[in-house]
């Protein structure tokens, strides 16, 4: 190296000394930006209570909302539910829960046993017992069958493993394709179109309508008689009218379907039949 390239080695290197201490006194003061970590997911807290038929778990909740404990006992085969303020410790909520295990036992012993999907399992559609069976082909789409020695059939086609997954797309297919049916004829009574319809597996409530025009129903209705999917069809247009449950509601309701006093004694002694299947 002659003095030439020496002199330009310094000089650069003396350049990037003074960029550095450029920096340091520009950001100086300055903090670090700091990374938030991801919270983590909230664990699964459960309490297990003693009840006359053997042990019961209850899934705890914690909602920023809760003032109080509430417990309910959800329609189907889920645990029982406790929802607890945030902040509340977990022995409180056991306190809770041991002293309504009176109500407790008693709510679970009104549950409807669940009917799971398999093959051999009857179930109702359209108000009507069918008895599932695998047609032992791979491919195909269920399909209804009425026989004179074996009654009503539900045959479904895949491996045993998937019975319970394409017999409940069908009967969500099945039951968009009667709402829809049924929600155009009353539609068209009241002179209203819903903005969108959909259909899900509600638990609170069979249908609702919300203040944009949303109707949302339950594919469970199509289990039920054709005249409760009916109801709760008509029920949900007279709403796209009356968003309430005035005199003026129930008036219209009426008009629509004559019969819903009918479906609505129906809901109440069966509903908890109609959640209780294929709910596992």
């Amino acid at each position: 190296m002659d003095w030439r390239d020496l002199t330009d080695w310094k000089t650069g290197l003396r350049a990037a000394a003074d960029g550095a201490r450029a920096m340091t006194r520009r950001y100086a003061g300055r903090r670090s930006p700091v990374v938030a970590a991801k919270p983590d997911l909230p664990q699964r807290e459960e309490i297990t209570v003693e009840l006359p038929d053997g042990p019961a778990v209850v899934e705890l909740r914690r909602a920023s909302r809760a003032r109080r404990m509430t417990l309910r006992v959800p329609p189907g085969g889920a645990s029982p539910i406790v929802t607890i303020p945030v902040r509340a410790p977990i022995g409180s909520a056991e306190r809770f829960v041991r002293g309504q295990a009176g109500w407790l036992a008693a709510r679970l012993a009104e549950r409807s046993p669940v009917v799971s999907f398999t093959e051999g399992a009857i179930i109702p559609l359209r108000g009507e017992d069918h008895e599932i069976r695998g047609t032992g082909r791979i491919r195909g789409t269920v399909s209804v069958e009425e026989t004179e020695d074996d009654g009503r059939l539900l045959w479904v086609p895949g491996a045993p493993e998937h019975v319970a997954r394409r017999l409940s797309t069908w009967l969500k297919a099945e039951a968009r394709a009667d709402l829809e049916a049924a929600v155009a004829v009353y539609a068209a009574k009241v002179g209203k179109r819903p903005s969108m319809m959909k259909v899900k597996d509600t638990r609170a409530q069979w249908g609702s309508c919300s203040p944009s025009g949303v109707l949302s129903f339950s594919w469970r209705l199509v289990l039920a008689p054709p005249f409760v999917l009916q109801y709760v069809a008509a029920h949900e247009v007279a709403h796209l009218v009356e968003l309430n449950h005035s005199a003026a509601f129930w008036r219209l309701n009426a008009r629509l379907d004559p019969n819903h006093e009918a479906a609505r004694a129906w809901l109440k002694r069966n509903g908890r039949m109609l959640h209780a299947i294929g709910a596992d």
